[in-house]
């Protein structure tokens, strides 16, 4: 869709684009740019985020912010302009300019020089969003004169910004803090000034702990500010009794907005669990062997590098259990009344954000080799932990993987995904008394819970693929045996 429009005036009003496929609405979470600044094509402006990630979008052209439509933590529908930018070269402020040009009727003949400028549009680089983009690089100009009302409600806008504000006597801007998304939007939460936060990272980058290093400061003066509750006890001696069941420091109750990941989440769950007829099976199996195996692998100089751990296996395990049984790979087409079956494994993988939970798949999973399956593995655990995972990561999933046991969790009814024919869950690996070889021994167990959809797998054909999941986890030599 169109994300400009453009008036006489040489202001070009930037919308906000569709970032993500049937996407409806963003939240703009920063500001990378101010009333004022200079901008490039291409050049970052904000970071917004939508109901599956946060992704930085580019302005398309040059020229001047004039006007910032929305703070930051706005919720904005697709389509709504949230920037203009002042493309005719002028060196008046950028907010003056439109409100100059209403009063007298003679500027009109040089308001059509910037029209002309404008008709010999640069070349430019194609970017896209949330890819591949250039390091923001932003220029303060300087001031004429005292702030008109518009330029004063365009900087309410502008402080939202996370870049170094201008000082009191209107020096250049700092340097942009470095942080990761999840850094930024966590020291947006606690109220800390990343401009403000000594950085303990590599290159000079912010991390989560300088962020509550920062933020304990500010928290520790609160109890220091409530002398004010022992002003009334000569008054009423009876006041102070109560006084110990009742916290005054805080509110009793927090209300937090449902949007972005969070959102998504509830309506797909919703979707999920009351269209697809679910159905969860259990088992437990000693994982022993494959425990010992994590270990060799861990040793092996074709793994070096890469993320091995037991889910690793579990998902090797999983492929080959669908590769056995292929007929639960599949979809249900509720429009066709057809049953899709799926030549291809997405392999999901559930995983925890500041953001809350996603699902991204590794694309193709069934045919990797294990090294190139644990390289996947952990360049998607990563992304996600970093927020960085982009919306085309997360669809297409044919089945998932949700690995509770993390959690110390031994098991859970796992809703799917929608869209997908299965999810299997995987509890914590304990050492428990097992009986193995005829005598009670130490073994290392665990519970796996297999959820499908009945439209498409029937009881069959789940129990195979959970037993086949299981067998190979608990002789993993059938990893060779039956691939």
């Amino acid at each position: 869709m169109t994300t400009m429009t453009e008036n006489a005036s040489g202001l070009r009003e930037f919308k906000m684009p569709d970032v993500g496929e049937g996407l409806t609405e963003a939240e703009i979470l920063t500001w990378y740019v101010q009333v004022g600044d200079t901008v490039t094509d291409g050049q970052v402006v904000c970071e917004v985020e939508t109901a599956k990630a946060a992704v930085e979008l580019p302005i398309p052209y040059d020229g001047v912010v004039s006007e910032l439509r929305f703070p930051a933590g706005t919720t904005v529908d697709v389509g709504q302009v949230i920037i203009a930018v002042d493309v005719s070269g002028g060196a008046a402020p950028a907010p003056a300019a439109p409100a100059a040009a209403q009063a007298p009727a003679a500027p009109a003949a040089p308001a059509q020089a910037p029209v002309e400028e404008e008709a010999k549009p640069e070349g430019r680089k194609p970017v896209l969003v949330g890819y591949g983009v250039a390091e923001s690089s932003t220029k303060r100009r300087p001031r004429k004169g005292a702030e008109t009302p518009a330029q004063q409600g365009g900087a309410m806008y502008a402080a939202t910004a996370i870049q170094g504000e201008l000082n009191g006597h209107g020096s250049a801007p700092q340097q942009r803090p470095l942080a990761k998304p999840p850094v930024r939007k966590l020291a947006k939460d606690l109220g800390v000034d990343l401009a403000t936060v000594t950085p303990s990272g590599p290159d000079g980058i912010i991390t989560r702990e300088d962020v509550h290093a920062a933020a304990a400061p500010a928290q520790a003066p609160a109890p220091v500010a409530t002398p004010v509750a022992v002003q009334p006890a000569p008054v009423q001696p009876q006041a102070p009794a109560p006084a110990p069941a009742v916290s005054y420091d805080g509110a009793r109750e927090t209300r937090i907005p449902v949007k972005g990941v969070r959102k998504a989440t509830a309506a797909a769950m919703i979707g999920s669990a009351f269209t697809a007829p679910h159905v969860t099976e259990f088992v437990t199996v000693d994982v022993t062997r494959t425990m010992r195996l994590v270990e060799e692998l861990k040793q092996d100089k074709d793994m070096q590098g890469l993320r091995v751990n037991p889910l690793l296996l579990v998902a090797k395990a999983l492929l080959v259990a669908i590769k056995r049984n292929p007929e639960v790979n599949a979809s249900w087409d509720e429009a066709n009344q057809e049953i899709v079956q799926k030549h291809y494994v997405n392999l999901g993988i559930a995983a925890a954000t500041p953001r809350g939970l996603i699902v991204p798949n590794i694309k193709d999973a069934h045919s990797k080799t294990l090294p190139q399956l644990a390289e996947s593995l952990g360049e998607l655990v990563a992304t996600a932990r970093e927020g960085k995972t982009s919306p085309a990561a997360m669809q297409g999933g044919t089945v998932t993987i949700t690995n509770v046991g993390v959690f110390g969790v031994d098991t859970g009814t796992p809703i799917l995904n929608p869209g997908e024919s299965a999810i299997l869950a995987v509890g914590a690996i304990k050492l428990q008394p097992w009986v193995h070889k005829g005598k009670v021994k130490p073994r290392q167990v665990t519970t796996l819970a297999l959820s499908f959809d009945h439209r498409l797998v029937d009881g069959e054909l789940g129990s195979k693929v959970l037993a086949d999941t299981a067998a190979v986890l608990e002789q993993p030599r059938r990893l060779i045996t039956w691939a």
